[in-house]
């Protein structure tokens, strides 16, 4: 009695497993119970040969879902393994907002072939989209969009909706404009379809919606997206002309991959496209090691101060063992400070004017913080080296903390007013220089309370 093989995969199994074993039954049945963005996450995990072979056993439709979840550079490295005719009917099925992302970030060459196979339609969607601004909210929105005209019924409204809204990414949010195509408001699919069928369209549109022009900064109209709750938002152009709609989850795409490449800079590293299990050692070491080198030579102001008060050392060896203890407060202090800053800039709840404010209110935090520490490091100092040296600790603790914490608050908001990335000021560049002018106000006062 021949034995029976058991093709389909069990629930712990992922699909980087199923390929590794090349189990193409199991495959298939993996791929058929999963949606798109789970396919896309484990493609995205995968090396080149096996995310395309996997690709390709996906049908067309479901293709073109997944293929739409990944991010340009998987979408690069998928594209390199099909075949012309596949190539082409991919592409051309996928919305121009996406297509031409992807085309922002593919060589001049792949870039070429992609335009080059696309419908008249479509080439030009896409070619209109390419001259926005890298980063514009241009580049994100869709431009297949029903617009309509002002001087409509609702049930000749609701007519247009059925007849062009196939071709269109949505129809929940439908832009009213004139003669000359300028934005004159918005109404929303639920009040055409509740109204009566002989109501004007004008009776119900919301005049001055909130909008963003097409070289605006995307993240800059994906933030404003969130603030006013709308799951569409119009964008003209510099004369008020409709041009397209951005949409929630392009504003969704757009947040996160800001705020992920803020994660990236606070935390010292330089930003990185693609999926984090599917980049190599070498690639995240090239990422990382420019910032930990600027951070290497930047801690030789430490070494400098340290050197400097070196006779200072040697007539109070007991200072010596704070040092860690300061700077790391005083570090802390100053990195709590600048991530606050950073997401407030962010989010808009902070802007440059307010950089007095900004100071004395990071001041006032950093003394409080510094004081409720230094009641923790008087107790300490006082049980390891006495009470002199504690005062010394506990008096420099105070001061460290509120110059971290108001260092910390302002570089930021500095940083912003010279047009340079506030995460650029992240927390390890806060946290060196916080360590050599903390060291500087330890030895100092530690020379004005005992006298050395």
């Amino acid at each position: 009695m021949s034995q029976i093989i058991e093709v389909r995969p069990t629930l712990s199994e992922s699909l980087q497993d199923i390929a590794d074993s090349h189990r193409v039954d199991a495959a298939l049945a993996w791929l058929d119970n999963r949606p798109p963005h789970v396919i896309a996450d484990q493609l995205a995990r995968m090396d080149a040969v096996q995310a395309g072979m996997a690709f390709r056993l996906l049908d067309k439709d479901l293709a073109l879902a997944v293929f739409e979840e990944l991010e340009p550079v998987d979408q690069q490295q998928i594209l390199q393994g099909l075949r012309d005719q596949s190539f082409r009917d991919l592409i051309e099925g996928m919305a121009p907002d996406d297509r031409a992302r992807m085309l922002r970030e593919a060589p001049a060459k792949v870039a070429k072939k992609v335009l080059a196979g696309l419908s008249p339609r479509e080439r030009r969607m896409t070619a209109a989209l390419l001259g926005y601004p890298e980063g514009s909210a241009g580049q994100y929105m869709t431009p297949e969009v029903v617009a309509l005209p002002q001087n409509l019924t609702v049930a000749e409204a609701l007519t247009m909706v059925r007849a062009k809204g196939a071709t269109a990414e949505t129809v929940y949010t439908l832009p009213v404009v004139d003669a000359g195509r300028r934005l004159t408001g918005i109404v929303e699919l639920r009040e055409l379809v509740l109204s009566k069928p002989d109501t004007m369209i004008a009776e119900l549109v919301v005049t001055e919606p909130a909008c963003a022009r097409a070289t605006d900064s995307a993240e800059k109209a994906a933030r404003l997206m969130r603030e006013t709750n709308d799951l569409n938002m119009p964008v003209v152009d510099s004369e008020n002309r409709l041009v397209g709609l951005l949409t929630i989850d392009d504003a969704v795409e757009v947040i996160e991959a800001a705020d992920s490449e803020d994660v990236a800079r606070q935390a010292g590293s330089a930003p990185w496209e693609g999926h984090y299990m599917a980049a190599g050692v070498f690639q995240l070491a090239r990422y990382r090691a420019m910032w930990l080198l600027l951070l290497l030579f930047a801690a030789t102001l430490t070494v400098s101060v340290t050197d400097m008060f070196e006779g200072t050392l040697q007539q109070a060896a007991h200072l010596a063992l704070f040092i860690p203890l300061l700077i790391g407060a005083g570090g802390n202090a100053g990195a709590q400070a600048a991530t606050s800053c950073v997401r407030a800039l962010a989010v808009g709840e902070v802007r440059v004017t307010d950089l007095f404010k900004v100071i004395w209110r990071e001041c006032r935090v950093g003394l409080v913080l510094g004081s409720m520490l230094a009641a923790a490091g008087l107790v300490i100092g006082g049980l390891f080296v006495g009470p002199r040296v504690a005062v010394v600790v506990g008096i420099t603790l105070v001061l460290i903390c509120g110059w971290a914490a108001t260092i910390g608050g302002t570089m930021p908001l500095l940083a912003k007013k010279l047009r340079i990335d506030p995460a650029v000021v992240s927390a390890p560049m806060v946290t060196t220089l916080v360590d050599a002018t903390g060291l500087i106000i330890y030895f100092t006062t530690a020379k004005l309370v005992l006298g050395i």
